[in-house]
């Protein structure tokens, strides 16, 4: 592939040269590792976060939510249907190849042609209907219907060359041979599941990066990431756990650093099928009806969640129970709806209305170290739903695995978390129906229908009136506490803790972890 000799001969003679130069690297210890390296293949908060480390955008949010240049240097409205980029003039890939008009066209081609994606990025694509090349530095994107979220549309797809990355594969990433981008730092060398290394990059079209070597390894297990920050052995760290907050912020030489997130936690069950793996009677034997299916059970499961008392004791304050899907800060949510209510004797009237007086026995799955304190909060729904009278059962699961199995249907009921920007685009993510190609539901892994939210998220998707758009998706968003497609059960609070003398982070309630936001502390 042209530039992989290159840029694999360029990293050698950079770490050849590391002895020799002053260092200032940086140590991250992150929850979670990336699920791939391909920047089209997997939208999810540590991909994203690490990857803008190496690729670039045309433009991004910074960490208040405000549009910011990237690769382009400028960008207007030319009309509902037409939006045109200016690209910065001098912008060239880790291996000396220019960036152009051509790769940006090449890129959003390239978003629907990745395959076995467990979240792709197709609905950041779906509603353009041509990329226009005006001239090597001139974009034009227009869209088939008016689209109001065009800029968070934008702001979703990293950049490629056209020339290096045309027949590029995950493995070619993974590998390290296509990880050529244009971004702020190049990639040296990468540890499936265990360890990320880049260098700055000396050509970097924007400011220097003070970190010379950033190094991000990770360590899954909660306990064992405070202790490598209380040891020295790493200057940052994500995902502090509840219980470790208050003791790390009476340490003097730690900092930490908070923020509320635009992430909801939420449960997934499997509705829309006759029978389902993980659902059994209180025997084991198979039962003649999907009880997921049933509206009245569903509700009956939200009802036995006692999420202020997850909240409260387990993560120790940090979050807030769900009250819908979209979190506080997200534009279109429904204003002033009561928070979700724990209420287990209505739960086991509906349970037995439902035709299940007895209950039911079901398996819980979900990711370990995906989140701070997942792990108790599953147990702690788990011992809820069994109060009522559905034996739970709990499979902790890898991140990676664990998306993998939920993209292949292999759940009765599994956990995870979605992140987004504006309200629309959590149900157009997760909650409409699965269309991959008009670009919605990419994250519904289970093939959850409703006509009533497939029609209100369309409608909202290209309403150009803020007020009209806003009343049309908080509507949305009561039609699925309604349904209870999803089970929404907490919004995250996210922490980080550095080493005080050294590092100062700057948080990001899209739960990013990566060298960019991590300032030198002096």
């Amino acid at each position: 592939m042209p530039g992989f000799r290159a840029t694999l001969l360029a990293a050698a003679f950079t770490l050849a040269a590391l002895p020799a130069m002053a260092q200032r690297t940086l140590t991250i210890g992150a929850s979670s590792a990336p699920t791939g390296m391909d920047p089209h293949y997997h939208s999810s908060n540590m991909n994203n976060a690490q990857l803008r480390q190496v690729f670039d955008l045309l433009i991004d949010l910074d960490s208040s939510g405000r549009f910011v240049p990237r690769l382009a240097e400028s960008w207007r409205a030319v009309d509902d249907h037409t939006w045109e980029f200016r690209l910065r003039e001098g912008v060239r890939f880790h291996d000396g190849t220019p960036l152009t008009a051509e790769d940006v066209a090449f890129s959003y081609a390239r978003v629907p042609t990745v395959p076995n994606s467990p979240g792709p990025f197709t609905p950041a694509v779906r509603l353009i209907s041509r990329v226009e090349v005006v001239d090597p530095r001139t974009v034009r994107f227009h869209t088939r219907d008016p689209h109001p979220f065009l800029e968070h549309d934008i702001a979703a797809v990293f950049i490629l060359s056209r020339t290096i990355h045309a027949t590029a594969t995950l493995a070619d990433f993974n590998g390290g041979r296509a990880m050529i981008g244009t971004g702020p730092y190049r990639h040296v060398s990468y540890q499936i599941g265990e360890r990320q290394e880049v260098v700055r990059n000396p050509e970097y079209w924007g400011p220097a990066q003070p970190w010379e070597r950033v190094i991000t390894r990770v360590i899954s297990n909660s306990g064992a990431r405070s202790a490598a920050l209380l040891s020295g052995d790493v200057d940052v760290i994500d995902s502090v756990p509840s219980q470790d907050v208050p003791r790390l912020e009476r340490e003097p030489r730690i900092a930490v650093f908070g923020v509320e997130a635009n992430t909801t936690s939420y449960l997934f069950p499997d509705a829309m099928r006759d029978a389902s793996p993980f659902v059994t009677d209180k025997q084991g034997r198979p039962l003649p009806r999907n009880p997921l299916a049933d509206q009245r059970v569903r509700t009956a499961l939200s009802l036995g969640i006692n999420r202020q008392a997850i909240v409260d004791r387990l993560l120790q304050g940090q979050g807030k129970a769900a009250d819908q899907f979209a979190a506080p800060a997200l534009e279109g949510r429904a204003p002033g709806l009561p928070p979700l209510p724990h209420d287990p004797d209505r739960a086991r009237r509906l349970l037995a209305e439902a035709g299940y007086p007895d209950g039911f026995r079901l398996t819980l799955h979900g990711p370990n170290g995906w989140f701070a304190g997942d792990s108790e909060v599953m147990q702690a729904i788990a011992q809820g739903w069994t109060r009522i009278g559905i034996e739970t059962r709990v499979e902790i699961l890898p991140p990676a695995n664990l998306f993998s199995r939920a993209t292949n249907r292999e759940f009765s009921m599994f956990m995870t978390t979605f992140t987004a920007n504006y309200g629309a685009n959590m149900l157009r993510q997760v909650v409409m129906s699965r269309n991959p190609e008009a670009g919605t539901g990419p994250f519904n892994r289970q093939r959850w229908e409703s006509p009533r939210m497939d029609a209100l998220v369309a409608q909202a998707m290209v309403t150009m009136d803020r007020t009209r758009r806003d009343a049309v998706t908080a509507d949305a968003h009561r039609v699925a506490v309604e349904e209870l497609g999803v089970i929404p059960v907490h919004f995250l609070r996210l922490t980080w803790a550095t080493q005080r003398a050294r590092v100062r982070y700057e948080p990001d309630p899209r739960w990013y972890t990566n060298a960019m936001l991590s300032h030198p502390a002096n």
